[in-house]
């Protein structure tokens, strides 16, 4: 069993990413029996910018997962490019925990813009809304959360409810096909789960 500790930003996340991992781990051809323990919640700005807070939340994490387990860092890009950023936060955080091992997946501009990716297998899922020829590029929209908003006429997004009521349903070759963010999380799945190698020390 590969335990996965995970750390987000935000509470929608916190019960959206177990429920993904569990899907990728049933559609992915994993042999692997993952355990998606419930994410560390970080504010992002503190996480980051705070060394000592930015280590001892990874050293939690580094606990919670176990020798053999898998710490996974995802967060928004906001405003940053995704590649530089994750790079940056990867060797921060490697002098923390060189001993597990670490991925950072920096949704680009938001963890929402996955659904974009795969708006249109969310079509009537919980008041969401999309025409069959819309068009979209998913990490275009700065304000991802605001663009899911328009397509839920006449209903409020809630991210605690509609984040893992989303990614329980969302089509996730869709959402690779569309996403370079998403696809750099299958990646680091298929590295971390699929095809483990013995990890340095």
């Amino acid at each position: 069993m590969i335990t996965i500790a995970s750390i987000v930003e935000g509470d929608g996340e916190v019960s959206a990413l177990p429920i993904l991992l569990r899907r990728l781990a049933t559609e992915h051809n994993s042999s692997a029996i993952v355990n998606p323990l419930q994410p560390i919640r970080v504010r992002r700005d503190r996480f980051l910018k705070k060394e000592e807070e930015f280590r001892r939340q990874l050293l939690l994490a580094a606990a919670k997962c176990g020798e053999d387990g898998w710490i996974l860092v995802v967060l928004d890009a906001d405003d940053d490019c995704p590649k530089l950023l994750g790079a940056e936060i990867y060797r921060r955080a490697r002098q923390h925990v060189p001993h597990r091992r670490l991925s950072i997946v920096l949704a680009n501009r938001e963890f929402e813009a996955w659904f974009i990716a795969a708006a249109q297998s969310l079509d009537g899922v919980r008041g969401f809304s999309i025409c069959a020829t819309e068009k979209v590029e998913a990490e275009a929209p700065r304000n991802a959360k605001g663009w899911v908003k328009t397509h839920m006429p006449g209903k409020a997004y809630s991210e605690v409810l509609d984040q893992p009521a989303f990614t329980a349903k969302m089509d996730l070759q869709q959402a690779s096909d569309n996403s370079r963010s998403f696809r750099k999380l299958i990646k680091e799945w298929q590295a971390n789960v699929i095809s483990r190698r013995p990890l340095q020390h």
